[in-house]
């Protein structure tokens, strides 16, 4: 697993050990950076951040910070030494490592940071019912007109758009959606943040 583009191109990622976390393909990175275009200097959360590839990925093309959260320790020790591949550069200071679960992070977010690009990369076999508790909890810590990348199983989809609480309606406009064999991307956007 590599960068595969902007300032840290080419740089080996780590990945975990034991097969229990699937880091974003090279593949699938390209395809979904491509969708969303350009993130000089946007404000990143990466959100089950696994390996941190992602949130590696955005800081490599110019994002101004990215906040990684991610609740497992092994998996952090992963994130630690990706993180490793922007040390000495300034993009080290721009990463922030998190080790928390993703819905008590946007619990304790919400009204303190906002954020112009959130990826949302659960495991697969949580994805489907985490789509209410994430539709609830994401719109305080977005600014306006926040883009929101979902990578999750096409069979099992996390949903933004399937449920709408707190008057938290039409919160979220789909803006493409695309698959790559077994893996679903949905991108998303912001647009009536309560």
């Amino acid at each position: 697993m590599r960068v595969v583009a902007g300032e840290y191109k080419g740089r080996r990622l780590a990945g975990p050990k034991g097969g229990v976390t699937r880091p974003t393909s090279d593949k699938v990175r390209e395809a979904l950076f491509s969708i969303i275009g350009p993130v000089d200097g946007l404000r990143v959360l990466d959100l089950f951040a696994g390996t941190g590839a992602l949130g590696v990925e955005a800081l490599s093309r110019g994002a101004g910070q990215c906040t990684f959260v991610e609740r497992d320790k092994r998996m952090r020790a992963v994130l630690r030494t990706n993180l490793n591949v922007t040390a000495g550069d300034p993009g080290a200071a721009r990463a922030r490592a998190v080790g928390s679960d993703a819905l008590d992070f946007l619990r304790r977010a919400a009204g303190r940071q906002e954020f112009d690009l959130v990826l949302i990369d659960p495991p697969y076999a949580e994805a489907a019912r985490l789509s209410e508790p994430l539709s609830s909890a994401l719109p305080p810590v977005l600014a306006p007109g926040a883009t929101i990348v979902v990578e999750c199983d096409r069979r099992t989809p996390l949903d933004l758009t399937a449920s709408a609480q707190d008057g938290l309606q039409n919160t979220f406009a789909l803006h493409s959606e695309r698959r790559y064999g077994d893996t679903l991307l949905t991108v998303l956007k912001a647009w009536a943040v309560s």
